[in-house]
């Protein structure tokens, strides 16, 4: 995986936000985006499909990896990676299934990690690296020392560092040697009244994008 910016396209905080998943999408790829994850745990089985289908188009036309969240029959029928956690369809599992998926992990712990080297997955998540907004019951910060010893223990595998990384706190988390860092909230304007649009997703964006490239 080509290191960067993984933007996660969060439909219910798109919805919230008042933008649509494919324009957020769409202005994370054309700044340069590594990989792009839709999660949309709200969405029934045949708006999900939709929905990915049409994210997956829109990867594949940059030649970037497009994962779906936790729904392996989904990911499955349009042909992207597929992205599971903890309490989800283990990454044996899922293989067993579609031997050819390609399957990130996230991890929170040294034995969480541990676990999911021994299935070498396509990437372990690690974190959260900082406070996170993007879920209701966070895990316990990890911080950036942390990462760092979970960059060389992964060896071969890319680490995608993951929580609370603003555009000023990226380029230290690059420097840790992350592959990629993930970002939900982070592609939106901080303000709680002002309305995103794409020029100001795009924008954001660039700035994960040049981070990565600054070291």
């Amino acid at each position: 995986m080509k290191r960067g910016l993984y933007a996660i396209v969060d439909e219910s905080t798109c919805r919230a936000r008042g933008i649509a998943p494919c324009d957020v999408a769409r202005a994370a790829l054309d700044e340069g985006a590594s990989a792009i994850q839709l999660r949309a745990k709200a969405q029934d089985g045949a708006a999900m499909l939709a929905l990915s289908q049409e994210i997956q188009s829109l990867s594949r036309g940059y030649g970037v990896p497009f994962f779906v969240n936790d729904r392996l029959d989904v990911a499955a029928l349009v042909g992207a990676g597929l992205h599971v956690g903890q309490s989800d369809l283990p990454v044996a599992s899922a293989r067993r299934l579609v031997p050819a998926i390609a399957v990130g992990v996230s991890t929170h712990t040294p034995d969480e990690l541990a676990s999911a080297l021994a299935n070498a997955p396509t990437y372990v998540a690690y974190g959260p690296v900082f406070p996170t907004s993007s879920k209701a019951n966070p895990d316990p910060v990890v911080g950036l020392d942390a990462l760092g010893r979970t960059v060389e223990g992964a060896g071969a595998i890319p680490v995608v560092a993951i929580g609370g990384i603003s555009v000023e706190r990226a380029r230290e988390v690059f420097a840790r040697g992350a592959t990629l860092v993930a970002v939900i909230a982070g592609l939106f304007p901080s303000g709680a009244h002002e309305r995103p649009t794409i020029s100001s997703v795009a924008e954001r964006a660039r700035a994960y994008h040049r981070a990565s490239r600054l070291l």
